[in-house]
């Protein structure tokens, strides 16, 4: 619901960020700047703010950039895509050049930690001022203009990452793995692996021939890989692109890879489709 459908009802936030301090200075400080907006929900992490987001229909979200499972980038990539949004998205960050760059090459609205009032009081006036002029039959959903938007941003802070991560430890791609498989320890070599998946506690290494587990996180793992050859293409799953035999479109448009010799079907989530939208 935007502010014209309903001028007589609060406007309402939706704070994400897995720092409890960092949430309650947040909220200190729009008590200071926006004093009646509502704090209707807060969130520990990126799924959490996405189903919070869609249960409680917030007409602003404020989320930081980096939080557990989803980023803050892929939150807002599914956040904006859901039924009941029709709200606005303001991103939060530590600051690093390479963030700050790629925000005001766009049109997205973020703020730097620690956040300082007069920034967060300039940013209200922006967003409130959407809102109020948004039609109140707009439809609920993400613009094309806006998931692009956020598609680019997101692309450009992954490659950011991955370079930084390398050019930091200045090695070269991982060539060799080494994984458990039973009570045994071997090596696999990166090439034969056709993706990786994870879960809470392990990621699951497989091969045409055999299936290993790691400790090592998707989050962890990606940086260290060849981006020419593997795509991350969920939170928790990375897929060799040379083992792709087709990309398949359901209905609803989500996107499923079909890995060539090997029966698994691997969901590709909202934040990544951009990697295989048709030019």
């Amino acid at each position: 619901m935007t502010a014209d459908a309903n001028p007589s009802r609060p406007l309402r936030a939706l704070i994400a960020d897995d720092e409890r301090l960092l949430r309650e200075q947040l909220k200190s400080r729009l008590a200071e700047v926006w004093p009646d907006l509502v704090i209707c929900g807060e969130a520990r992490d990126g799924q959490e703010a996405v189903d919070k987001a869609d249960e409680l229909a917030p007409d602003v979200a404020f989320l930081d950039i980096r939080m557990p499972g989803l980023t803050g980038l892929e939150a807002a990539r599914e956040i904006i895509t859901l039924p009941s949004w029709a709200g606005e998205i303001v991103f939060v960050t530590a600051y690093d050049e390479y963030a700050v760059a790629a925000f005001e090459q766009g049109a997205l609205d973020y703020l730097l930690k620690p956040v300082e009032a007069e920034r967060l009081a300039q940013t209200a006036q922006r967003v409130k001022a959407r809102l109020q002029s948004r039609p109140a039959q707009e439809p609920a959903k993400g613009t094309p203009a806006g998931e692009a938007a956020l598609d680019t941003l997101l692309e450009k802070f992954l490659r950011a990452q991955q370079s930084m991560v390398r050019g930091a430890a200045a090695d070269p791609p991982m060539r060799w793995i080494q994984c458990t498989v039973g009570s045994t320890t071997r090596l696999i070599d990166v090439k034969d692996v056709l993706f990786f998946r994870s879960d809470e506690k392990y990621t699951r290494v497989q091969t045409r021939d055999q299936e290993a587990l790691i400790r090592t996180p998707i989050r962890e793992l990606m940086p260290r890989l060849d981006s020419q050859q593997f795509w991350q293409i969920h939170r928790s799953t990375i897929v060799n692109l040379s083992a792709i035999a087709a990309v398949t479109r359901d209905d609803t448009g989500r996107q499923r890879v079909q890995i060539d010799g090997h029966a698994e079907v691997l969901e590709v989530s909202r934040s990544f489709a951009h990697l295989f939208r048709a030019s």
